[in-house]
This record gives structure tokens, C-alpha cells and sequence, in this order.
């Protein structure tokens, strides 16, 4: 795309976030066509929003890894986006509902990075990025739904909007982790007390390092890198839950922890 297309883009997108416009088409002059063109847009909308207050991007999520979402949402490839440093919560997350267009959360196992994934050690797989992981934590992926009807856009329209993606809940970090495996830890999210899904961290794609490499390959192909203090949100083994005002989520991953999560009224 050519740089004006790319301002374009940005500027719909800045809307959507920022003034909660709902998205019914994208212009045809400034439509990202493929992945790469939408990773473009990504890019730059990532530093857009940045300087007008979201911060710096501080870590990435990755959604499409679990069956049941690419299922839920008809896509089968892993999709990533940046997540912005002042729409990070530690522990417990509070919001007001109205301050999204149409508020979801995600459970999700989170991974810390001690030390960067870049091209040196490039391609990746599960087993190489484990030196690198500093923790591992519980989550909420919180997204939103800033389209009329996503279901008749394609995939690079929501690609470039970080996919969904409006923050995060990150539990307390757990630097032991390779005391455990992590695959078969039992994931389950609870919407006011009760249970709305169970899964595994195994459900994105076998393993949530697998997920990772991926990421950090996706990067480096792309001539970008993954930074020590990031973390990477590995998708979601339970299907996304939208909410309501006044909806409290909680996210419980085993011998991990908890993240939570308050729409607030108003």
C-alpha cells in the first residue's frame, strides 16, 4: 500500500478506537487486500495510537490458535496484534462497559519474556523460545467488536484493527514454570460465578510455546523482532464471551492463578 493509503486506513481505524465509529465497509481505496498489507496498516496504526495516548505497544495477542475460535470465527490462521501499554491491568481489571463498542473477554495463558526473539535465532519452534520466557501468568484478553458485522469482512480489514484486540488482564507472573506443563493446565472463565467455558493450554496449537515461535517467526519475516519485558497473549481455548454492564470476569488457569475483569455501569 502506498503511504497515503496507509494514512487513510489509520485514520478509520483511530476512529473506531478512540471514538467508538463502527466499521460497516472500508473504503475500496485504502482496503488492506492481503496479511502483509494488513500488518502494514497494523504497524502504523500501532504508533498512531501510541502518541494519542494508548502508549507504547507492551506486548502482542494471538488469536485463531485453538480450534474452537478458528471454528467460532471461520478463520484458520493464527492472527496477531499489539497490545498498548495503557490498556494493560495487572491482576484485576476495571472498566466502564460504554468505554467499548461491544465488550468480550478471552482466557488466555500469557507468556513473559526475558530475552528477545530475533532474527538471529530465527526460524523458531517450541522447544527453542523456552530460554527465553522469564514467566508465565494467567489472563483475560479483553476485545471488542468495533465492526457493523464482522462476518462479512475479510480478514485482513480485521487484521489491521489489531484483531479485536483492546487490552488485557495479566495475573501475577509464575517464574517457576517449568514445573509444570503447561499444556495440560485445566483453564476455565466464570461470568459472575459461573463457568462459561473449560479448556487447556494445550488447545493453542498443541502447545502455548508452539505459539510463541510462531509469533517470533511471524516477526522476523515481517523484519521486527520480540523485545525482553514483552509478553505474548496465546490465544484463547474457550470461546469469546461478550458482555454486559455490570458483568465481573474471572479467569482461573491451574497452579497458575487468577486475572478478573469488571465491566462497571456507566
Amino acid at each position: 500500500m502506498k503511504p497515503d493509503q496507509i494514512a487513510e486506513a489509520v485514520e478509520i481505524y483511530r476512529g473506531m478506537r478512540l471514538d467508538l465509529d463502527k466499521l460497516d465497509r472500508m473504503p475500496q481505496s485504502c482496503t488492506p487486500v492481503n496479511t502483509e498489507e494488513a500488518y502494514e496498516v497494523q504497524q502504523e496504526l500501532n504508533l498512531r495510537l501510541g502518541e494519542l495516548g494508548l502508549g507504547l505497544i507492551g506486548g502482542y495477542k494471538i488469536g485463531c490458535t485453538s480450534k474452537v475460535m478458528q471454528d467460532y470465527l471461520k478463520i484458520d490462521e493464527p492472527c496477531s496484534g499489539g497490545i498498548y501499554a495503557n490498556t494493560i491491568f495487572h491482576e484485576r481489571g476495571e472498566r466502564s462497559h460504554n468505554a467499548y463498542s461491544r465488550p468480550g473477554v478471552e482466557c488466555e495463558i500469557a507468556i513473559g519474556l526475558a530475552a528477545p526473539l530475533g532474527a538471529d535465532g530465527a526460524p523458531y519452534d517450541g522447544q527453542s523460545v523456552a530460554d527465553m520466557v522469564g514467566s508465565v501468568m494467567a489472563a483475560i484478553e479483553i476485545v471488542d467488536d468495533r465492526f457493523v458485522d464482522y462476518t462479512k469482512l475479510p480478514l485482513p480489514i480485521m487484521l489491521a484493527d489489531d484483531f479485536f484486540n483492546s487490552g488485557c488482564v495479566l495475573g501475577e507472573p509464575v517464574k517457576d514454570w517449568r514445573k509444570r506443563d503447561i499444556a495440560t493446565l485445566r483453564c476455565e472463565m466464570f461470568i459472575n460465578g459461573a463457568s462459561v467455558g473449560i479448556g487447556f493450554g494445550g488447545d493453542v496449537m498443541s502447545h502455548p510455546l508452539n505459539v510463541l515461535a510462531w509469533l517470533a517467526n511471524s516477526m522476523v519475516a515481517r523484519g521486527r523482532e520480540l523485545r525482553a519485558g514483552e509478553f505474548v497473549l496465546t490465544g484463547s481455548s474457550i470461546q469469546t464471551y461478550w458482555c454486559e454492564p455490570g458483568d465481573e470476569v474471572r479467569v482461573e488457569i491451574e497452579t497458575l492463578g487468577t486475572a478478573e475483569m469488571s465491566f462497571i455501569t456507566g
